[in-house]
């Protein structure tokens, strides 16, 4: 561990193009900012995605216990001990400290199952109800604790969408949102985000700029709030960033063509470099929602869709292989369309090297010592 540590700490984000071991540096760093998922609940130096650790040097990996293009179970998750073999398996090919992420809110929306031998945690929705932060922590910090001695160190949660639409088929009826009252949002969020913070495991906030007024799933295909959000659904990202709770904000697929009438949130330099860099003043890692969904590949290209999300903004970029297909070379044409880019002058270095430099932040963060459970 010491040695993965010390690998990471002198790793540098300076980005030169000139020969072709340069060049193979460079693509190494681009692999920092993909977080990928795959198949597999055990994993050797044969699999596909410790290759593809190895290769791309990828930033991250995500589990999961539906394979949705399978319409099978036992994906990633079987059981705790399976889980945690594997969560060590994945760090130690990986020369930089992986992130590992799942979606763990709570209640519908929670990869690690009760059935599977994990935690029966409480959703939002049902917290939100209690509205009692104290209440809150103690709920989570048994998820944060099991998550942090599995070795998964992030979890992408908490949900801080207002639940504007009591019929929206991906928020409000998975029981998602913890209120519709801002003020509610926030202190949930933060007693689940301290919870967390206090087993050292990074969250990621959802979905920006507020995805709760929504009547579709971006899962499926682009939705348009432009007739139904309302710039209170911002309240909860601004107030946390500005009390520096904030690991990570992911971005959601949305379009509301007051603000941009060409691009989804996630491709759309009006919300992360206007809205989350100028306005609320934050720093840190953006992330995309998955970049495999439908509302993302239905409308544009892979190859323009990674270009537009980097350019954007996002720091780091989900692909789930998780969605209508899968595709083991995803990740590989991600990193080739971003080294082109970056080549041919469509991307600036600049741009690259501030995410590469939020990114070391950000995962600098998630060391520990061995034994933790965590890097």
């Amino acid at each position: 561990m010491k040695q993965i540590i010390l690998i990471f700490l002198c790793f540098t984000f300076s980005i030169s193009t000139y020969s072709s071991d340069e060049d193979f540096a460079l693509k190494k760093q681009i692999g920092q900012m993909l977080i990928v998922g795959f198949r597999g609940t055990s994993v050797d130096h044969t699999s596909y995605i410790t290759e593809t650790i190895k290769e791309l040097n990828l930033g991250g990996v995500v589990l999961f216990d539906y394979d949705v293009p399978n319409k099978s179970f036992s994906r990633n998750i079987i059981d705790p001990e399976q889980v945690k073999k594997l969560c060590l398996s994945l760090q130690s090919v990986s020369s930089v400290p992986l992130i590992i992420a799942v979606d763990a809110e709570g209640g519908m929306i929670n990869r690690l199952k009760p059935k599977y031998g994990f935690l029966d945690v409480p959703s939002h929705q049902n917290l939100g109800k209690i509205n009692n932060p104290q209440y809150t922590y103690s709920k989570i910090i048994p998820l944060a604790k099991q998550l942090s001695e599995l070795g998964i160190n992030t979890n992408f949660a908490p949900v801080v969408d207002l639940n504007r639409n009591v019929d929206n088929p991906i928020i409000a009826k998975k029981e998602r949102s913890f209120s519709s009252d801002p003020a509610i949002v926030i202190a949930q969020s933060e007693a689940f985000i301290k919870a967390h913070h206090d087993n050292n495991v990074l969250t990621a906030i959802k979905h920006f700029p507020g995805h709760g007024s929504s009547s579709g799933d971006t899962h499926i295909g682009l939705t348009d709030v432009t007739a139904t959000y309302d710039t209170v659904e911002l309240e909860p990202f601004e107030i946390l960033t500005k009390k520096g709770f904030i690991d990570m904000i992911m971005t959601s697929h949305i379009i509301n063509k007051n603000f941009d009438t060409d691009y989804p949130v996630t491709l759309s330099d009006y919300y992360i470099k206007n809205l989350i860099r100028k306005r609320m003043h934050y720093d840190g890692v953006v992330i995309s929602d998955d970049m495999q969904m439908g509302a993302i590949t239905e409308h544009y290209s892979f190859k323009n869709a990674i270009i537009r999300a980097i350019k954007a903004g996002c720091d780091m970029l989900i692909i789930s292989n998780n969605g209508k297909i899968y595709d083991e070379k995803a990740p590989y044409k991600a990193v080739d369309i971003i080294y082109e880019a970056l080549k041919n002058g469509t991307l600036s270095e600049e741009c690259v090297k501030e995410s590469l430099n939020r990114i070391k932040k950000l995962k600098k963060r998630t060391i520990k010592t061995e034994g933790s459970g965590l890097l």
